[in-house]
C-alpha cells in the first residue's frame, strides 16, 4: 500500500509535536521559485508529514509575498496528497469567539495581487472549485479537532480572504458580515486554488484570534492580541494535526474528488503545448498528457 503523506502549512513551530520522529530538513528549488523555507519532514502516528512555514521562519513574508505556488508544488513533489492549512483568522460572528476553532467549507476571494494558477504559458486547464475544501478531509479535521481538544469547533462557514497586510476597515468588516461570511483571513487564497490544481485534498483549521473591528464590545484587532491567542493555542493546533494524521493513516490511501481534479480539465491540444511548459508542469499534468 502506498504511503500516506500529509502536508501541513502554518507556523514554524507546528512540527514540534510529541511523538514525531525522523525529522529531516529538505531544501529545494521549484519551477516557481523558492518556497517559503525548508520543508520539514517527519513521521507522526505512522504517517509521513511535510511541514512548511507559510511566512518563513521568523515571519519574513507578507501574505501577498508568500510563494504559494512554490509551497504547493514542493508539497506535491514530496508526495503529499492531503494538505492541512493552519491559519489565524478574525471572527465575523458573535458565536465564533477568540480561541474557537473553525473548519470552513467555503472561500470568498478579495485578493488582487497574487499569482493564482499554475497554468498559462501555452497550457490551459480548468478545475472545479465550487466546494473549495475537500469535504472528506474537512470532516476528518472537524472530528479530529473535537476529539483532540476541549475547544469549541465550528464546522462550516465562509472564509473571506483579503489582500492585507492591513486589517479590515469597519466598513469592510460590516460588508463581509452582511455577505454571511464567518471569518476573515489573508492566506487561504490562492493557496486552496493551487492545491486543487495540484490535485491535493485541502482543508483549513482556522483559529479565531479576535473579532476583527466590527464588534463594539471588543477592542479592534491588533498584532499583540493575535499573537497572544495563537501562542495560547499552539498546543491545540499540534494536537489536531496529530489526531488528523492518526485518522488519515487508518483510512489508508484514499481517492477523493480533489485527487482527480484535473481529469478532463486540460483544454490545450497536447501537440500545441510548448516543451518548456510541459516540462515545468509535468509533476501536475504528466499522467494526463501521457494518456492523450
Amino acid at each position: 500500500m502506498a504511503e500516506v503523506v500529509v502536508g501541513v502549512i502554518g507556523g514554524s513551530g507546528l512540527y514540534d509535536i510529541d511523538g514525531i520522529q525522523n525529522l529531516e530538513e529538505i531544501h529545494m528549488d521549484t519551477p516557481f521559485g523558492a518556497p517559503s523555507d525548508a520543508f520539514i519532514t517527519g513521521t507522526l502516528e505512522g504517517v509521513r508529514c511535510v511541514f512548511v512555514p507559510r511566512h518563513g521562519r521568523g515571519h519574513r513574508f507578507l501574505p501577498t509575498e508568500v510563494p504559494y505556488r512554490a509551497n504547493i508544488w514542493g508539497l506535491k513533489k514530496l508526495g503529499a496528497r492531503h494538505v492541512i492549512s493552519v491559519s489565524a483568522v478574525g471572527s465575523l460572528r458573535e458565536d465564533i469567539e477568540p480561541g474557537h476553532l473553525v473548519c470552513p467549507d467555503q472561500l470568498l476571494d478579495r485578493t488582487r495581487l497574487r499569482a493564482n494558477t499554475f497554468f498559462g504559458e501555452g497550457l490551459v486547464a480548468h478545475v472545479q472549485f465550487g466546494n473549495p475544501m475537500e469535504e472528506h478531509l474537512r470532516k476528518v479535521l472537524v472530528e479530529s479537532a473535537r476529539a483532540a481538544t476541549d475547544k469549541t469547533v465550528h464546522s462550516g462557514g465562509t472564509y473571506v480572504c483579503i489582500e492585507g497586510p492591513t486589517f479590515s476597515t469597519r466598513a469592510e468588516s460590516e460588508q463581509f458580515r452582511s455577505w454571511g461570511c464567518s471569518v476573515v483571513g489573508m492566506t487561504n487564497l490562492p493557496e486552496a486554488r493551487l492545491a486543487r490544481e495540484a490535485e491535493l485534498a485541502y482543508a483549513t483549521l482556522a483559529l479565531s484570534t479576535d473579532y476583527d473591528c466590527w464588534h463594539q464590545g471588543h477592542d479592534e484587532v491588533s498584532v499583540e492580541s493575535v499573537l497572544a491567542v495563537i501562542k495560547a493555542n499552539v498546543a491545540a493546533a499540534r494536537a489536531v494535526v496529530r489526531e488528523t494524521c492518526l485518522r488519515l493513516g487508518a483510512l489508508g490511501q484514499v481517492e477523493w474528488p480533489a485527487h482527480k481534479a484535473l481529469a478532463g480539465g486540460i483544454m490545450t491540444a497536447p501537440h500545441l503545448i510548448p516543451k518548456a511548459t510541459r516540462e515545468k508542469l509535468d509533476l501536475l499534468v504528466g499522467r494526463y498528457l501521457e494518456a492523450l
